[in-house]
């Protein structure tokens, strides 16, 4: 690989290196521009993982200051309401990262998921004053949005936030204001190079009001494919049965509303009252955060459900003893678990609202129900019980997408034209 200098060196910032779906991409991509020869690093508050390219900036006391203090504004103007308190995000307060030894002596800072007290508009605004260029990936749609991470059905974002679903401001809309602020900082700074994970986030800033005139690519998340192994495991830990066709569906939280669990539930009551046959052959495997059991015993079909589980063996343990991997979420810019189950061989069946049209051939590679309605994804999961698709050309077709390296490249790409600039 050529530089037009002796090596690259980009400062990846998330919050955390492992908690959340963008921690473990970024961590993901930081491993992959590694491998191409670029001397990236990951700059986190919360450093979960041993890897000695992760450079925690924790302190202790100014980071939980600023969390709680941004909590507080979004709880106080909420009604005194926890419901959507992690819902909105308004970066009133957040870290100085401009002064850290790393951005200066990055040639590229690329932002990722920043929020809950990490990085302020403030802080954003500073790292743009440093004239180093700015990549910033979008993994929801919080950076074209007054305040919240997935608008749902919303269309403020396109013209005014306004009157925002996640808050009940009385005096001050702080979905108007933040959108307001928002709009300052890229009219003084239009050179932040926005990059979408897919297509469909993509779309949705070119429509907004603050993105429609910034620079937006679309580089899809990268995944390591090497370490998914696709050949199906029989008589595997889980202990469910080989006349099984099992489904797996996991999620960081399985009931946050956004997740559709509710549609699941309904789902599986469809498919034994419609498909009867297919549903005395199927088994769930649920795994990830629940706060609500109850609604696990509402299920229709017998279930292994397994917790939270971090770490690549663990997930291709679980994806190498199904055959489909599910998502019933109402909104995914790049659902991670539809692309890892593909890449160990699972048929994925999912929604189409969202980015899952960057990973699914509808009725090729997998099912894309046409409407967000139990009956319309219980007739995918019944489709793909019956579907004879070798697990290899879905390992394959994730890997010609996705492949960690083929990412890393085009995120070199892009950096090295902004360097030129």
């Amino acid at each position: 690989m050529h530089f037009p200098f002796a090596i690259m060196k980009i400062a990846l910032v998330n919050r955390s290196d492992s908690t959340g779906g963008a921690a473990v991409v970024t961590h993901r991509l930081m491993q992959a521009l590694r491998a191409e020869g670029v001397d990236a690093r990951m700059l986190v508050l919360e450093k979960l993982t041993d890897d000695p390219h992760v450079i925690s900036c924790s302190r202790p006391l100014i980071d939980k200051y600023n969390f709680i203090s941004e909590r507080w504004n979004i709880f106080l103007r909420n009604g005194f309401s926890r419901k959507n308190l992690f819902k909105a995000d308004i970066a009133n307060h957040g870290r100085n990262m401009a002064s850290h030894r790393w951005i200066k002596e990055a040639d590229v800072v690329m932002l990722n998921w920043i929020n809950q007290g990490f990085l302020s508009l403030k802080s954003i605004t500073r790292l743009c004053e440093t004239g180093k260029p700015i990549v910033w990936t979008m993994h929801d749609m919080w950076p074209m949005t007054g305040v919240c991470h997935h608008a749902l059905q919303c269309d403020g974002y396109r013209h005014v936030c306004r009157g925002c679903q996640f808050l009940d401001s009385i005096k001050v809309d702080l979905s108007t204001a933040v959108q307001s602020q928002k709009n300052k900082l890229y009219t003084l700074h239009p050179d932040i190079h926005f990059v979408a994970v897919s297509n469909w986030l993509a779309q949705c800033a070119r429509e907004s009001r603050l993105l429609r005139d910034m620079a937006v690519d679309v580089i899809p998340n990268a995944i390591d494919v090497k370490q998914f192994g696709y050949e199906r495991q029989l008589d595997g830990d889980l202990g469910i049965g080989n006349d099984k066709k099992v489904i797996a569906m996991g999620a960081a939280r399985l009931d946050d509303s956004i997740k559709g669990f509710d549609l699941l539930i309904d789902a599986t009551g469809h498919l034994r009252n419609a498909y009867p046959q297919v549903a005395d052959h199927l088994h769930l495997v649920l795994f990830g955060d629940i706060r609500d059991r109850s609604l696990l015993d509402r299920l229709e079909l017998p279930y292994t459900y397994v917790g939270t589980v971090n770490g690549v063996d663990k997930l291709m343990n679980i994806y190498t003893q199904a055959d489909i991997v599910l998502s019933t979420s109402r909104f995914e810019t790049l659902p991670g678990t539809l692309v890892e189950g593909m890449a160990c061989g699972c048929i994925p069946v999912s929604f189409g609202a969202g980015g899952q049209r960057d990973i699914i051939d509808h009725l090729s590679t997998g099912y894309i129900a046409d409407k967000v309605e139990p009956e319309a994804i219980a007739e995918g999961m019944a489709w793909a019980a019956d579907a004879a698709i070798d697990r290899r050309s879905l390992h394959d077709a994730a890997a010609r997408k996705f492949a960690a390296d083929v990412i890393a490249r085009r995120y070199i790409e892009l950096c090295e034209n902004l360097l030129r600039k």
